[in-house]
């Protein structure tokens, strides 16, 4: 079911969640927030992905910015429904949005595609600025799913004789400071805070470093500055 929105210049974002109460709650948050606009709302991925496929046959996007999908739902699990609408419209950011924080559910998820991976019991208003951060280049982690990860990767890495030669890279020292803080699990807001720049600087060197690791988003750039004792 597509709902139009009369806000301007607000993000455009569709629901995908079978639990009734918990979608209507999505859709009140997203409806009245400033900056953001209920573009959709579904109860199963079947609806989204239908209307993905039908704007991809017309050569043109569907009528949302950003999808925020659960992971347990009827007909087909969220981690497949992000992988499909990643095939048609892969500039499309999903973030998921779940009760599951188990290290494979989480890493099938990030591998499907998901641009972010929250709770389920995340607050409102961070649910709200982790969108906000995701639609503005992010991957957003809570903090807890960031450490699930960073154990897993961890977990996985050689042992210290094994390890394959560090690269040159060319790192600027503000840079390192913003990868360990990515390391740490710190959202693009409390890297600010605690570097004390701006929110917008962060950026510029997320994306300096995401280019010099030739990597995509959080979890790459986390996983290969463990791997590689970047930080």
């Amino acid at each position: 079911m597509t709902i139009s929105s009369g806000r301007e210049r607000a993000l455009r974002v569709a629901v995908v969640e079978d639990d009734a109460r918990y979608r209507a709650s999505l859709e009140t948050l997203l409806g009245n927030a400033d900056g953001f606009g209920l573009a959709a709302s579904f109860g199963t991925p079947l609806g989204l992905l239908g209307e993905a496929e039908g704007a991809a046959r017309s050569g043109a996007a569907p009528g949302w910015d950003l999808v925020v999908m659960d992971l347990q739902l009827p007909g087909m699990d969220g981690a497949e429904a992000t992988r499909r609408l990643k095939r048609l419209h892969p500039a499309i950011p999903v973030v998921v949005l779940t009760v599951f924080e188990d290290p494979s559910t989480i890493l099938d998820a990030i591998c499907a595609g998901a641009d972010g991976y929250l709770l389920k019991r995340t607050r409102a208003p961070e649910i709200l600025e982790q969108l906000r951060s995701v639609a503005r280049g992010g991957a957003p982690l809570t903090a807890r799913v960031a450490r699930t990860v960073l154990d897993l990767l961890r977990s996985e890495t050689p042992e210290e004789g094994e390890r394959a030669p560090i690269p040159a890279l060319e790192l600027t020292g503000r840079e390192r400071d913003v990868l360990r803080c990515l390391v740490a699990g710190l959202s693009y807001k409390q890297v600010a805070a605690d570097l004390a720049i701006g929110a917008e600087t962060v950026r510029s060197h997320v994306k300096s470093v995401y280019r010099k690791l030739q990597v995509h988003n959080v979890a790459e750039a986390v996983s290969r500055a463990i791997r590689e004792r970047l930080t």
